[in-house]
Protein backbone atom coordinates (compact mmCIF):
# COMPACT_ATOMS: atom_id res chain seq x y z
CA UNK A 1 0.00 0.00 0.00
CA UNK A 2 2.56 2.28 0.63
CA UNK A 3 4.41 2.01 -2.25
CA UNK A 4 1.09 2.34 -4.62
CA UNK A 5 0.59 5.41 -2.73
CA UNK A 6 3.98 6.69 -3.51
CA UNK A 7 3.34 6.00 -6.88
CA UNK A 8 0.29 8.00 -6.83
CA UNK A 9 1.82 11.33 -5.33
CA UNK A 10 5.15 10.56 -7.24
CA UNK A 11 6.68 10.38 -4.06
CA UNK A 12 9.90 8.74 -6.36
CA UNK A 13 10.16 12.15 -8.20
CA UNK A 14 10.34 14.59 -4.91
CA UNK A 15 6.89 16.19 -5.28
CA UNK A 16 5.68 18.13 -2.49
CA UNK A 17 5.36 15.00 -0.52
CA UNK A 18 8.42 13.52 -0.83
CA UNK A 19 9.12 10.50 1.63
CA UNK A 20 12.62 12.49 2.55
CA UNK A 21 13.52 10.49 6.10
CA UNK A 22 13.79 7.67 3.72
CA UNK A 23 13.31 4.21 2.84
CA UNK A 24 10.33 2.60 5.44
CA UNK A 25 11.42 -0.01 7.57
CA UNK A 26 9.61 -3.65 7.01
CA UNK A 27 6.18 -3.49 8.53
CA UNK A 28 6.74 -7.09 9.73
CA UNK A 29 9.84 -5.41 12.08
CA UNK A 30 7.97 -2.40 12.84
CA UNK A 31 4.96 -3.49 13.72
CA UNK A 32 2.50 -2.29 16.28
CA UNK A 33 5.35 1.30 15.65
CA UNK A 34 3.99 4.82 15.03
CA UNK A 35 5.78 5.72 12.63
CA UNK A 36 7.68 4.22 8.95
CA UNK A 37 11.25 5.02 9.06
CA UNK A 38 14.33 5.64 11.25
CA UNK A 39 16.57 8.16 9.71
CA UNK A 40 18.99 9.99 10.99
CA UNK A 41 18.71 12.65 13.36
CA UNK A 42 19.13 16.22 11.69
CA UNK A 43 22.41 17.28 13.82
CA UNK A 44 24.30 13.65 12.02
CA UNK A 45 27.15 14.37 9.65
CA UNK A 46 26.15 11.05 7.87
CA UNK A 47 23.27 9.68 7.26
CA UNK A 48 22.74 6.00 7.00
CA UNK A 49 20.19 3.58 5.40
CA UNK A 50 19.50 -0.23 5.76
CA UNK A 51 19.90 -1.86 2.79
CA UNK A 52 19.11 -5.17 1.09
CA UNK A 53 22.26 -6.43 -0.71
CA UNK A 54 20.04 -8.60 -2.92
CA UNK A 55 20.52 -11.68 -0.35
CA UNK A 56 17.41 -11.12 1.69
CA UNK A 57 19.30 -9.77 4.63
CA UNK A 58 16.76 -7.26 5.98
CA UNK A 59 14.10 -10.16 6.28
CA UNK A 60 16.25 -11.67 8.39
CA UNK A 61 16.12 -8.71 10.98
CA UNK A 62 14.56 -9.49 14.57
CA UNK A 63 11.29 -7.27 15.07
CA UNK A 64 12.15 -3.98 16.92
CA UNK A 65 12.05 -4.08 20.72
CA UNK A 66 11.76 -1.71 22.95
CA UNK A 67 15.34 -0.80 25.11
CA UNK A 68 15.99 1.39 28.21
CA UNK A 69 18.96 2.58 29.45
CA UNK A 70 19.53 4.50 32.51
CA UNK A 71 20.73 7.66 32.42
CA UNK A 72 21.87 9.42 35.31
CA UNK A 73 20.79 12.85 35.25
CA UNK A 74 22.32 15.83 37.09
CA UNK A 75 19.02 18.24 37.63
CA UNK A 76 15.44 16.80 37.24
CA UNK A 77 13.37 20.30 37.17
CA UNK A 78 13.53 21.78 33.61
CA UNK A 79 12.70 25.66 33.80
CA UNK A 80 10.87 27.37 30.94
CA UNK A 81 9.28 30.71 30.14
CA UNK A 82 7.01 30.12 27.37
CA UNK A 83 4.62 32.41 27.55
CA UNK A 84 1.97 29.50 25.46
CA UNK A 85 2.34 27.50 28.72
CA UNK A 86 0.29 27.25 32.17
CA UNK A 87 3.64 26.17 34.23
CA UNK A 88 7.37 27.43 34.39
CA UNK A 89 8.77 24.16 35.47
CA UNK A 90 8.26 20.65 34.88
CA UNK A 91 9.42 16.80 35.66
CA UNK A 92 10.51 14.35 32.29
CA UNK A 93 11.55 10.70 33.91
CA UNK A 94 11.95 9.19 30.49
CA UNK A 95 13.78 10.19 27.11
CA UNK A 96 11.44 8.58 24.20
CA UNK A 97 7.74 7.88 24.48
CA UNK A 98 7.01 3.86 23.58
CA UNK A 99 3.34 4.82 23.22
CA UNK A 100 4.54 6.00 19.27
CA UNK A 101 2.00 8.55 18.84
CA UNK A 102 2.91 9.50 14.97
CA UNK A 103 2.41 13.70 15.60
CA UNK A 104 4.22 13.90 18.93
CA UNK A 105 6.16 17.10 19.35
CA UNK A 106 8.32 15.63 21.27
CA UNK A 107 10.22 13.60 18.50
CA UNK A 108 13.08 15.67 17.99
CA UNK A 109 14.53 15.82 21.06
CA UNK A 110 15.62 12.36 20.26
CA UNK A 111 18.04 13.75 17.59
CA UNK A 112 20.05 16.01 20.70
CA UNK A 113 21.33 12.06 21.51
CA UNK A 114 22.17 11.73 18.25
CA UNK A 115 19.41 8.86 17.65
CA UNK A 116 16.30 9.23 14.93
CA UNK A 117 13.43 11.09 15.49
CA UNK A 118 11.83 8.21 13.90
CA UNK A 119 11.41 4.69 15.70
CA UNK A 120 14.71 5.43 17.61
CA UNK A 121 12.17 7.57 19.51
CA UNK A 122 9.74 4.88 20.21
CA UNK A 123 11.77 2.29 21.03
CA UNK A 124 15.21 3.32 21.82
CA UNK A 125 14.27 4.60 25.70
CA UNK A 126 16.19 6.65 28.89
CA UNK A 127 14.93 6.38 32.06
CA UNK A 128 16.32 8.14 34.90
CA UNK A 129 16.07 6.06 37.71
CA UNK A 130 17.56 9.21 39.91
CA UNK A 131 14.96 11.64 39.42
CA UNK A 132 13.20 11.17 42.67
CA UNK A 133 16.15 11.67 44.95
CA UNK A 134 17.32 15.10 42.68
CA UNK A 135 13.66 15.95 43.19
CA UNK A 136 14.09 15.90 46.76
CA UNK A 137 17.31 17.49 46.95
CA UNK A 138 15.99 20.41 44.69
CA UNK A 139 12.78 20.97 46.48
CA UNK A 140 15.36 21.46 49.79
CA UNK A 141 17.16 24.11 48.17
CA UNK A 142 17.30 27.07 50.49
CA UNK A 143 14.94 30.12 49.06
CA UNK A 144 13.30 27.36 46.32
CA UNK A 145 10.02 29.07 45.70
CA UNK A 146 6.73 26.07 44.56
CA UNK A 147 4.76 26.52 41.71
CA UNK A 148 2.84 23.72 40.04
CA UNK A 149 5.45 21.13 38.59
CA UNK A 150 3.67 19.41 35.30
CA UNK A 151 4.85 15.58 34.80
CA UNK A 152 4.24 14.75 31.16
CA UNK A 153 5.01 17.26 29.34
CA UNK A 154 8.36 15.89 26.83
CA UNK A 155 6.73 12.77 26.92
CA UNK A 156 4.07 10.43 29.16
CA UNK A 157 5.35 9.83 32.26
CA UNK A 158 2.75 6.48 32.23
CA UNK A 159 4.45 5.03 28.94
CA UNK A 160 4.44 1.50 29.38
CA UNK A 161 8.15 0.87 31.24
CA UNK A 162 6.52 2.63 34.25
CA UNK A 163 5.13 -0.24 34.89
CA UNK A 164 8.43 -2.06 35.71
CA UNK A 165 10.31 1.63 36.37
CA UNK A 166 7.88 3.36 38.92
CA UNK A 167 9.74 6.98 38.42
CA UNK A 168 6.60 8.79 38.01
CA UNK A 169 5.08 6.98 41.51
CA UNK A 170 8.59 8.25 43.57
CA UNK A 171 8.14 11.59 42.50
CA UNK A 172 4.72 11.63 43.25
CA UNK A 173 5.92 10.47 46.67
CA UNK A 174 8.11 12.97 47.17
CA UNK A 175 5.80 15.95 46.07
CA UNK A 176 3.19 14.48 48.61
CA UNK A 177 5.81 14.42 51.63
CA UNK A 178 6.57 17.85 50.46
CA UNK A 179 2.60 19.16 49.76
CA UNK A 180 3.78 20.03 46.35
CA UNK A 181 1.26 20.83 44.02
CA UNK A 182 1.80 18.92 40.62
CA UNK A 183 -0.31 18.82 37.37
CA UNK A 184 0.09 15.81 34.81
CA UNK A 185 -0.77 15.11 31.17
CA UNK A 186 -1.37 11.93 30.21
CA UNK A 187 -2.87 9.08 27.45
CA UNK A 188 -2.41 6.31 29.59
CA UNK A 189 -4.94 4.23 32.13
CA UNK A 190 -1.76 3.35 34.29
CA UNK A 191 -2.43 6.63 35.93
CA UNK A 192 -5.15 4.70 37.89
CA UNK A 193 -2.49 2.58 39.93
CA UNK A 194 -1.39 5.75 41.92
CA UNK A 195 -5.16 7.61 42.56
CA UNK A 196 -4.40 6.74 46.08
CA UNK A 197 -1.16 9.13 46.30
CA UNK A 198 -3.52 12.00 43.70
CA UNK A 199 -6.53 11.28 45.63
CA UNK A 200 -5.05 12.63 48.98
CA UNK A 201 -2.98 15.56 47.00
CA UNK A 202 -6.36 16.57 45.56
CA UNK A 203 -8.33 16.48 48.97
CA UNK A 204 -5.44 19.47 49.57
CA UNK A 205 -5.88 21.22 46.54
CA UNK A 206 -2.29 19.67 44.97
CA UNK A 207 -2.87 17.72 42.26
CA UNK A 208 -4.68 17.91 38.95
CA UNK A 209 -4.32 15.31 35.89
CA UNK A 210 -5.21 16.24 32.15
CA UNK A 211 -6.24 13.22 29.78
CA UNK A 212 -5.67 13.64 26.38
CA UNK A 213 -7.84 12.15 24.13
CA UNK A 214 -7.56 12.03 20.34
CA UNK A 215 -10.20 10.35 18.80
CA UNK A 216 -13.01 8.42 19.79
CA UNK A 217 -12.40 5.74 16.58
CA UNK A 218 -10.29 2.92 17.85
CA UNK A 219 -8.78 1.69 14.59
CA UNK A 220 -7.77 5.12 14.11
CA UNK A 221 -6.14 5.56 17.43
CA UNK A 222 -4.20 2.29 16.96
CA UNK A 223 -2.78 3.85 13.70
CA UNK A 224 -1.56 7.26 15.33
CA UNK A 225 -0.98 6.18 18.72
CA UNK A 226 -0.02 2.42 18.29
CA UNK A 227 1.13 1.75 21.91
CA UNK A 228 -1.52 4.18 24.08
CA UNK A 229 -4.77 3.56 26.09
CA UNK A 230 -7.55 2.99 23.37
CA UNK A 231 -9.76 5.83 23.94
CA UNK A 232 -12.17 4.28 26.32
CA UNK A 233 -9.56 2.98 28.63
CA UNK A 234 -8.32 7.00 28.83
CA UNK A 235 -12.02 7.83 28.85
CA UNK A 236 -12.71 5.18 31.88
CA UNK A 237 -9.50 6.83 33.40
CA UNK A 238 -11.19 10.38 33.54
CA UNK A 239 -13.59 8.44 35.02
CA UNK A 240 -11.98 6.56 37.78
CA UNK A 241 -9.93 9.75 38.87
CA UNK A 242 -13.15 11.66 39.18
CA UNK A 243 -15.11 9.48 41.37
CA UNK A 244 -11.58 8.97 43.11
CA UNK A 245 -12.20 12.88 43.67
CA UNK A 246 -8.98 14.33 41.58
CA UNK A 247 -10.11 16.95 39.54
CA UNK A 248 -10.01 15.80 35.87
CA UNK A 249 -9.54 17.50 32.46
CA UNK A 250 -9.67 16.70 28.58
CA UNK A 251 -7.45 17.81 26.17
CA UNK A 252 -8.38 17.41 22.93
CA UNK A 253 -4.92 17.04 21.37
CA UNK A 254 -3.85 17.45 18.61
CA UNK A 255 -6.75 18.34 16.23
CA UNK A 256 -5.75 17.38 13.15
CA UNK A 257 -7.72 18.94 9.90
CA UNK A 258 -9.38 16.56 7.83
CA UNK A 259 -8.54 13.89 10.37
CA UNK A 260 -10.28 14.05 14.08
CA UNK A 261 -11.65 17.29 14.02
CA UNK A 262 -15.03 16.15 13.04
CA UNK A 263 -14.87 14.31 16.48
CA UNK A 264 -14.36 17.70 18.79
CA UNK A 265 -17.84 17.82 20.12
CA UNK A 266 -18.09 13.80 20.76
CA UNK A 267 -14.87 13.76 22.38
CA UNK A 268 -15.55 16.71 24.93
CA UNK A 269 -19.27 15.56 25.45
CA UNK A 270 -17.55 11.91 26.49
CA UNK A 271 -15.28 12.96 28.45
CA UNK A 272 -17.78 15.61 29.89
CA UNK A 273 -20.24 12.45 31.22
CA UNK A 274 -17.06 10.77 32.60
CA UNK A 275 -16.69 13.69 34.65
CA UNK A 276 -13.99 15.96 33.52
CA UNK A 277 -14.52 19.23 34.00
CA UNK A 278 -12.18 21.20 32.00
CA UNK A 279 -11.12 20.84 28.86
CA UNK A 280 -8.43 22.28 26.25
CA UNK A 281 -7.33 21.90 22.25
CA UNK A 282 -3.76 21.83 20.46
CA UNK A 283 -4.06 22.15 16.86
CA UNK A 284 -1.25 19.63 14.94
CA UNK A 285 1.85 20.78 15.23
CA UNK A 286 5.05 19.69 12.91
CA UNK A 287 8.15 21.16 13.87
CA UNK A 288 11.56 19.55 12.37
CA UNK A 289 11.37 15.68 11.19
CA UNK A 290 8.11 15.36 12.01
CA UNK A 291 6.65 16.83 9.16
CA UNK A 292 8.50 14.13 7.31
CA UNK A 293 7.20 11.74 9.66
CA UNK A 294 3.75 12.56 9.52
CA UNK A 295 3.33 13.08 5.55
CA UNK A 296 4.75 9.31 5.79
CA UNK A 297 1.91 8.19 7.86
CA UNK A 298 -0.66 10.36 5.66
CA UNK A 299 0.55 8.62 2.56
CA UNK A 300 0.49 4.89 4.04
CA UNK A 301 -2.94 5.46 5.85
CA UNK A 302 -5.27 8.27 4.02
CA UNK A 303 -3.18 8.37 0.42
CA UNK A 304 -6.55 9.58 -0.71
CA UNK A 305 -6.99 12.64 1.42
CA UNK A 306 -3.05 13.05 2.16
CA UNK A 307 -2.73 16.34 -0.04
CA UNK A 308 -6.14 18.04 1.36
CA UNK A 309 -4.94 17.35 5.41
CA UNK A 310 -1.66 18.95 4.72
CA UNK A 311 -3.56 21.53 2.53
CA UNK A 312 -4.99 22.60 5.63
CA UNK A 313 -2.50 22.44 7.59
CA UNK A 314 -0.66 24.70 5.69
CA UNK A 315 -3.82 26.91 5.77
CA UNK A 316 -3.72 27.08 9.96
CA UNK A 317 0.32 27.70 9.60
CA UNK A 318 0.49 31.00 7.45
CA UNK A 319 0.88 28.37 4.20
CA UNK A 320 4.12 26.63 5.82
CA UNK A 321 4.30 23.31 7.83
CA UNK A 322 4.67 24.60 11.04
CA UNK A 323 5.19 28.25 12.48
CA UNK A 324 6.57 28.14 15.95
CA UNK A 325 5.72 31.81 16.68
CA UNK A 326 4.74 32.06 20.33
CA UNK A 327 0.81 32.56 20.82
CA UNK A 328 -0.05 30.86 17.77
CA UNK A 329 1.72 27.57 17.78
CA UNK A 330 -0.53 25.67 19.85
CA UNK A 331 -4.16 27.14 18.22
CA UNK A 332 -2.58 28.13 14.43
CA UNK A 333 -3.97 30.99 12.49
CA UNK A 334 -6.42 31.57 8.92
CA UNK A 335 -9.89 31.05 8.61
CA UNK A 336 -9.61 26.95 9.25
CA UNK A 337 -8.09 27.47 12.38
CA UNK A 338 -10.62 30.34 13.72
CA UNK A 339 -13.30 27.51 12.65
CA UNK A 340 -11.60 24.78 15.15
CA UNK A 341 -11.09 26.91 17.92
CA UNK A 342 -14.86 28.81 17.46
CA UNK A 343 -16.04 25.10 17.71
CA UNK A 344 -14.42 24.31 20.55
CA UNK A 345 -15.80 27.23 22.34
CA UNK A 346 -18.98 26.59 21.71
CA UNK A 347 -19.06 23.02 22.71
CA UNK A 348 -17.08 23.63 25.59
CA UNK A 349 -19.51 26.38 26.73
CA UNK A 350 -22.87 24.36 25.46
CA UNK A 351 -21.71 21.11 27.98
CA UNK A 352 -20.79 23.16 30.83
CA UNK A 353 -16.50 23.41 31.00
CA UNK A 354 -14.11 25.62 32.44
CA UNK A 355 -16.76 26.64 34.53
CA UNK A 356 -13.94 27.31 37.33
CA UNK A 357 -10.59 26.90 36.28
CA UNK A 358 -8.71 25.07 39.11
CA UNK A 359 -5.29 26.33 40.66
CA UNK A 360 -3.38 24.04 42.40
CA UNK A 361 -2.21 25.58 46.34
CA UNK A 362 1.75 26.23 46.90
CA UNK A 363 0.71 27.43 50.06
CA UNK A 364 0.92 24.19 52.13
CA UNK A 365 4.49 23.26 50.78
CA UNK A 366 7.46 21.93 53.55
CA UNK A 367 10.68 21.51 52.06
CA UNK A 368 12.40 18.28 52.46
CA UNK A 369 15.00 18.19 55.11
CA UNK A 370 18.31 18.50 53.61
CA UNK A 371 20.29 15.41 54.25
CA UNK A 372 23.74 16.10 56.22
CA UNK A 373 21.53 19.35 57.52
CA UNK A 374 21.07 17.09 61.28
CA UNK A 375 24.35 16.67 61.19
CA UNK A 376 25.62 19.66 60.57
CA UNK A 377 23.05 21.43 63.45
CA UNK A 378 24.48 18.80 65.96
CA UNK A 379 28.36 19.79 65.19
CA UNK A 380 27.44 23.48 65.67
CA UNK A 381 26.63 22.34 69.35
CA UNK A 382 29.80 21.31 70.10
Amino acid sequence: MEAAAARIFGLETASALDLSSGPAVGEARRRGRGTLTNASGRFERERREAIDDGWGSLEELPALATTVTEEKAKRIITRNDSPDLSFDRSINPYRGCEHGCTYCFARPTHAYMGLSPGLDFETRLFAKPNAADLLEKELAVPGYQPRTIALGTNTDPYQPIEKQWMLTRRILDVLEAANHPVGIVTKSHLVTRDIDILARMAAKGLAKVALSVTTLDGKLARSLEPRAATPAKRLEAIRLLSEAGVPTAVLVAPIIPAVNDAEIERILDAAWHMGAREAGYVLLRLPHEIRDLFREWLVANRPDAARHVLSLVQQTRGGKDYDATFHLRQKGTGPFAWMIGRRFEVARERIGFNKRTLRLDSGHFTPPARKGAAAAEQLSLL
